[in-house]
């Protein structure tokens, strides 16, 4: 099986190149050796390696910037998925793809299965909603995995933004009234290698932990057990506040409710998802032990 990876350098593209190598080659080029926002440059990449196996992790996932720059989000969460979508049903071969909870508008308090209504409430869900229904009508043998509030112990997001900004604040605020799962990206990685590997059917499949928090809470969540393996702190999760949406303007909107079922992937690949508390002590020991290794090299120079 040839492998093409399309994000291969985000974090969510990291993990599946460790997890996917066990079910054949793959092929992970980084940006400087492929612009996926050039349709032409991704023709010739397809062209050439001619993969038997898509597994798309790129997108425009910055959610205020695509308020800014429309037309790159909309290359990138609509045009590439479709492009790699129309390539997968031309060859009859398998397309994995990854969207997002904000395709949903956040209403009510109860988790949303998969045929739930969608109504996205900016312009970084319009896209990826957009990508989504693209992959559909394509007529390609397809997995959608829609997740939420991903994080690694590598790359820009909302874990290691914490811990960044614990090293030099002695206070912090976050909202408290947007409700998800935090989901790392080893997880979303380890399910698509056993879908994979179990051939389970096209379709759109939730994926998240189990359980919900806060942004508030996962923030606080993070510092406690952050301070339990002594990295380097300037406060702790006492010195956290929590405040509404509504006192942290943002150019794009986000949805107050993320809550994902995964009912319908639990059953598909014949697992329990672990909850959320869990993975996230393992994804900061992971983070301690790259700090670690980072200093120790740095120190070697």
């Amino acid at each position: 099986m040839r492998i093409f990876v399309a994000g291969g350098s985000g974090q969510v593209g990291l993990e599946l190149k460790s997890q996917l190598c066990c079910l054949g080659e793959v092929f992970a080029p980084s940006r400087m050796e492929l612009d996926l926002a050039n349709a032409l440059d991704v023709k010739a990449w397809l062209d050439l390696f001619k993969p038997t196996l898509i597994v798309n992790a790129a997108a425009f996932t910055d959610v205020d910037g695509a308020e800014q720059t429309p037309d790159l989000a909309r290359r990138l969460n609509e045009s590439l998925p479709e492009q790699l979508a129309t390539y997968a049903a031309q060859r009859a071969i398998q397309l994995v793809h990854y969207s997002t909870d904000y395709v949903y508008d956040g209403s009510g308090t109860e988790p949303r299965k998969e045929e739930a209504k969608t109504a996205p409430v900016n312009v970084y869900g319009l896209t990826k909603l957009a990508g989504d229904i693209a992959i559909q009508r394509s007529g390609c043998f397809y997995l959608i995995f829609r997740t939420s509030w991903v994080y690694s112990a590598h790359s820009n997001n909302f874990m290691n933004t914490m811990l960044r900004l614990g090293m030099h604040r002695k206070t912090l605020s976050v909202v408290d009234d947007q409700i998800g799962a935090p989901t790392p990206a080893r997880l979303i990685a380890l399910v698509t290698q056993l879908a994979i590997s179990k051939g389970i059917e096209s379709g759109i499949y939730h994926l998240a932990p189990r359980g919900h928090t806060s942004w508030f809470g996962f923030a606080k969540t993070i510092f406690k057990h952050a301070r339990n393996l002594d990295m380097p702190l300037t406060m702790d999760e006492e010195k956290i506040n929590a405040i509404p949406s509504s006192s942290y303007p943002t150019p794009a909107s986000r949805p107050p409710n993320s809550r994902l079922s995964i009912a319908k992937i639990e059953s598909a690949v014949g697992i329990r998802l672990p909850y959320w508390r869990p993975l996230l002590v393992n994804t900061l020991e992971e983070r301690c032990r790259f700090l670690l290794c980072e200093r120790n090299f740095r120190s070697n120079l």
